[in-house]
C-alpha cells in the first residue's frame, strides 16, 4: 500500500490515482486538512502531493511537522518515496535541506523542461526518462540547498534543484508529473501572478507528452515499491 498525503483538495493525485493502479499498485489517500492521522512510521511507499502552503508554515498547516518526521523516517529506512513539488520541498527540508519561499526569480509556470544531470543516468526512477522531460509547474517556492549527501538529479533554466534523491529511494520533484488539464487551470486561475491563458495552451499542446512521461515515471515508482515490498517479505 502506497500512504498519499494529500495537503488541500485542488492538490489531488490526479492522473498518477489511475496510472499506479495500472501499475498494480494500491494507494491509501490521506488528507490531514480533513483529520486524518499522519502516520509515524512509513508503509510499502509514500507520496506527498503538492500545495500552496510554503514547506515552513506549520500555523497555517499544522500537519506539516508529522509530515517532515514521516518523510525524514522514510528516506532513513529507503522507503519508496516521492515529493512532489511541496513535497519536495517538505523532503528537502525534513532532511537538511532549506527552501527559498518566494524565491527571487519568481514563480515558474507552464510546462517546464527538466534537463537531467549525469547523476541521473543511473538512477532507478528517472534515469532514462524523456529528456528533456516535461513537467508540469507552478510554483513560486524553490529548494534552494538540497539535504546534505542528497543527489541533484535534474535541473530547470529557471531553477536548479528539479529533482534530487535523499537515500536510497526517497526522491523529490518540484515539477508535477501528475497534474491533468483541468487540475491545472484550476490552479492558474487561483494565481494573480499567472497568465492562465497561455500556460493552459502550452499545457494542452504538450499534454501527449506529458502524459506518457508521467505515466512512465507512476509505472516506475509502483514497481520500485513492489520490488521493496517483496524484499522486505
Amino acid at each position: 500500500m502506497i500512504d498519499v498525503v494529500e495537503h488541500e483538495p485542488g492538490c489531488p493525485l490526479d492522473r498518477f490515482g489511475g496510472w499506479l493502479e495500472d501499475a498494480g499498485a494500491k494507494v491509501r489517500v490521506l488528507r490531514p486538512y480533513a483529520g486524518d492521522a499522519v502516520p509515524s512510521t512509513p508503509g510499502d511507499g509514500l507520496i506527498v502531493l503538492g500545495g500552496q502552503v510554503d514547506a515552513y508554515a506549520d500555523d497555517a498547516a499544522p500537519w506539516l511537522p508529522a509530515v517532515r518526521v514521516l518523510l525524514r523516517a522514510a528516506a532513513a529506512d529507503g522507503t519508496p518515496t516521492l515529493g512532489i513539488c511541496l513535497g519536495a520541498q517538505l523532503l528537502a527540508v525534513a532532511c537538511g535541506g532549506t527552501v527559498d519561499v518566494g524565491a527571487a526569480p519568481g514563480r515558474e509556470a507552464g510546462v517546464v523542461d527538466v534537463h537531467w544531470r549525469p547523476e541521473a543516468a543511473g538512477d532507478p526512477l528517472l534515469g532514462g526518462l524523456a529528456d528533456p522531460f516535461p513537467g508540469p509547474s507552478m510554483h513560486a517556492d524553490a529548494v534552494a540547498e538540497l539535504p546534505p549527501g542528497a543527489v541533484w538529479l535534474g535541473s530547470s533554466a529557471m531553477y536548479p534543484h528539479q529533482a534530487f534523491r535523499v537515500g536510497a529511494a526517497a526522491w523529490g520533484v518540484q515539477f508535477h508529473p501528475e497534474v491533468s488539464e483541468p487540475t491545472f487551470a484550476g490552479w492558474a486561475a487561483e494565481l494573480g501572478d499567472v497568465d492562465a491563458a497561455p500556460v493552459l495552451r502550452e499545457l494542452a499542446g504538450r499534454d501527449a507528452d506529458v502524459v506518457a512521461a508521467g505515466r512512465e515515471l507512476a509505472t516506475r515508482f509502483a514497481r520500485i515499491v513492489e520490488a521493496a515490498g517483496a524484499d522486505r517479505r
